[in-house]
């Protein structure tokens, strides 16, 4: 019960933030050379998971998968901002990607942590009868 709230409360903190990012896409669009291109369409990928997310939150065992993907795409995430942080191209931005990748691992670890148990088969045919 108390593994599931926390469950539950980490995804609507993921996709609430999630879904903050609107305000840099919309930055961006109306600037349209304010920011990388790449960074926007990124944006627009995680506000699209926050959305899910958030629908994820009153039935967390049904969406297993969306939760695994959410929680492996953050640890992916942060294993390329931290191997770029170590480019000579990005020194002065070193700091923000650790402290990003670091963000990354604690939601990647804590969706993971927290996430639903598989449905035995047994239990599965009992509920669908």
């Amino acid at each position: 019960m108390i593994r599931e709230r926390a469950l539950k409360v980490v995804l609507v903190l993921v996709g609430l933030s999630s879904i903050a990012e609107i305000y840099l896409v919309t930055r961006d669009l109306w600037h349209l050379h304010a920011s990388d291109p790449g960074d926007t369409m990124m944006y627009s990928l995680d506000i699209t998971l926050g959305i899910f997310l958030l629908i994820a939150v009153r039935n967390p065992s049904s969406h297993r998968s969306l939760i695994a993907y959410a929680a492996w795409s953050s640890l992916a995430h942060a294993v390329v901002m931290s191997v770029l942080a170590f480019g000579p191209s990005y020194v002065n931005d070193r700091a923000g990607y650790w402290s990003g990748s670091a963000v990354l691992v604690a939601i990647g670890v804590a969706l993971l942590a927290l996430s639903p148990a598989k449905a035995s088969r047994e239990s599965a045919s009992a509920t669908a009868s």
